[in-house]
């Protein structure tokens, strides 16, 4: 991919992305304020559903560019984060609830590890394909963790199948992802810093 397009703003991965942080607070009120957990458990399997969109978009049509490279993974952040710490103000059972902790102790870490090799001058960590689908199980697991509480009957029991897979799986991801990235990490800030006089300051962004 050339320079040119790689520097690109305006992308329909892009627009994309920033839809998915707008809809943010959207999720938040139908679940806070306008009490519809249904509607905002929806509404966030189909903003997870869209990362899958944006990179295939991305990679088949030539619309990737070094802004989506960080808005991309910043909106999934984003999103799971907000999914979380709305899912434990809604009282879900509390199973459910140390899965929620579990994945904000994990974004956590993944914060202060990409804030960390970037001050250390390390370069881009290229994305891990167990951390992105880790991700993507995981912010499917959420909404289906509410839909289950408030389904009845035999349909609750299906759900809550269904959620706790997403969630084994994408947390056991999620790990595998994090041992991988482990030696890239190492790669990464001996390459950023040997190539700092030439190349600047690269922004690591680890998206586990």
């Amino acid at each position: 991919m050339s320079g040119a397009a790689q520097r690109r703003v305006v992308t329909i991965p892009n627009v994309i992305s920033l839809v998915r942080l707008l809809c943010v607070p959207v999720f938040l009120w139908l679940l806070w304020g306008a009490d519809r957990k249904i509607a905002a458990g929806v509404l966030f399997a189909v903003l997870s559903a869209t990362d899958w969109v944006d990179g295939y978009i991305a990679r088949h049509f030539n619309q990737g560019s070094e802004l989506g490279k960080i808005l991309d993974p910043t909106a999934d952040r984003v999103l799971l984060v907000a999914g979380a710490v709305g899912l434990l103000a809604v009282h879900l059972p509390v199973a459910v609830n140390v899965i929620l902790w579990v994945v904000l102790v994990r974004e956590v870490l993944i914060a202060v590890a990409t804030v960390s090799l970037g001050a250390l001058g390390a370069r881009r960590i290229d994305v891990v394909w167990a951390g992105k689908a880790g991700t993507l199980a995981l912010m499917f697991a959420l909404p289906f963790f509410l839909v289950a509480d408030n389904a009845h009957g035999s349909w609750a029991a299906i759900w809550s199948v269904i959620a706790w897979g997403f969630a084994i799986g994408g947390i056991g991801l999620g790990y595998y992802a994090a041992m991988k990235y482990v030696p890239a990490a190492r790669v990464a800030l001996r390459e950023g810093r040997a190539s700092h006089g030439q190349s600047g300051n690269d922004i690591a962004e680890v998206s586990a």
